[in-house]
């Protein structure tokens, strides 16, 4: 005759199974009572034994526990509330003297207010918490889940490196009379993070997105560089006052993303008014000042005078040279950043961050082409931007191509 087992803990399953009810993830709840995973597995769903040619069948041990109720959180107001704004009202209250005596917002209780009226502007507080509950969120597809067609379409445009709310932008014009294929920039970035929720394909995470993250991290603030041994520098503190703004155009803002090792690198220029980006390939290993010079004088140069007026840098010494840019382009004057003040060129160093998926950080840049690189720039310049009302840096770029002499000189 074998050894009798121990006893069961029955305080344990007790414990177990209320924490359940509660709605504590199982793993967490075996962590909670001191079980192991299989055991909570067991106790939840039974077990099957092979016992001399039979299979016995074992119960769940939790199913007598009682479910607790489902609570809600406190920023909904509950029936009590909604039965107390009702006696308010009663009371001739105003809506600000509601809120107040709740401890609620004004727009809280004005949009119950307009929700739980009936049809002829009667305020029921049972009935409006039944409608209440009934609008809670459901577990349901989501809109890119249940549609192929508006899931490929955004996919399409997440492997062309439209970001979330481009895309969400550009749907109202692709689908005017489709409002149900209308989606939210948030809703495609949970669907990007989540594939399981939107149905997008499964490689789409971490290579789609500027950060290239499964996950959505804390905002970090950039790495300050060292100042070099730049001479005759004019700070940006003596840059023109309409260099400021972002209403005459012709103000460039210029920096290096630089690659593995600090040894190769790529020139990057941005108009402040149009945000259309110049990319600057310097062959093999190159980026001295006088590779610099040459390069960034090429890019301005096929512009007319009136775009090219001033040109915003860090103070790195690639800028060596700013005097003799400055002679070469006649009307670009070179202005330097302060000291660990990357944040003086915002437009030249958001799109540094943009051109990072093209161009990752560790990877050696000198194997990209000056081909390579006018293809980047080209679909950079074409893609829709929320600050310049969605139209594309090309488009706009090319309206001051086309504006008369006396437009362009401001």
């Amino acid at each position: 005759m074998g050894r009798r087992g121990p006893l069961p803990d029955y305080a344990k399953r007790e414990a177990f199974a209320r924490l359940i009810a509660e709605g504590v993830p199982s793993a967490r709840a075996c962590r909670m009572v001191g079980i192991h995973p299989r055991t909570g597995k067991r106790w939840r769903n039974g077990r099957r034994i092979p016992s001399g040619g039979r299979v016995l069948n074992l119960p769940p041990v939790i199913t007598s526990v009682v479910p607790v109720a489902k609570q809600y959180s406190a920023r909904y107001l509950s029936e009590d509330e909604r039965v107390r704004l009702a006696d308010l009202r009663q009371e001739r209250r105003t809506m600000r003297e509601i809120a107040a005596l709740m401890g609620r917002s004004l727009s809280t209780i004005s949009r119950e207010l307009a929700r739980g009226a009936d049809a002829v502007g009667r305020y029921g507080p049972f009935e409006a918490h039944r409608r209440a509950l009934g609008r809670r969120r459901l577990h349901r597809p989501s809109r890119l889940a249940r549609d192929a067609e508006l899931r490929d379409w955004v996919a399409g445009r997440l492997l062309a490196r439209w970001s979330p709310e481009q895309i969400a932008r550009r749907l109202r014009h692709e689908f005017p009379d489709q409002p149900g294929r209308w989606l939210c920039a948030e809703t495609i970035y949970q669907a990007v993070y989540r594939p399981d929720l939107g149905g997008l394909p499964r490689e789409l995470p971490g290579r789609v997105l500027r950060q290239r993250r499964r996950h959505r991290l804390p905002r970090r603030d950039a790495r300050a560089r060292r100042a070099g041994p730049v001479t005759g520098m004019i700070l940006i503190h003596d840059r023109p006052a309409q260099a400021l703004g972002r209403v005459e155009p012709g103000h460039w803002e210029g920096d290096l993303i630089v690659g593995a090792g600090h040894v190769s690198a790529i020139v990057t220029l941005v108009e402040r008014t149009t945000r259309y980006t110049l990319l600057g390939h310097l062959p093999g290993a190159r980026r001295d000042a006088a590779t610099v010079r040459d390069v960034v004088v090429a890019a301005l140069a096929t512009l007319p005078p009136p775009l090219r007026r001033t040109l915003t840098w860090d103070r790195g010494t690639e800028m060596a040279r700013h005097a003799e840019i400055t002679a070469a382009l006649g009307t670009t004057g070179v202005y330097f950043c302060d000291p660990h003040s990357p944040w003086q060129r915002p437009s030249n160093e958001n799109t540094n961050g943009v051109l990072r998926d093209y161009f990752p950080k560790g990877t050696d840049l000198s194997v990209h082409t000056a081909r390579d690189i006018r293809a980047v720039q080209a679909e950079l310049n074409g893609r829709p931007r929320k600050v310049l009302g969605w139209d594309s840096p090309a488009d706009r770029l090319a309206t001051l191509l086309r504006s008369p002499p006396s437009v362009l000189r401001g």
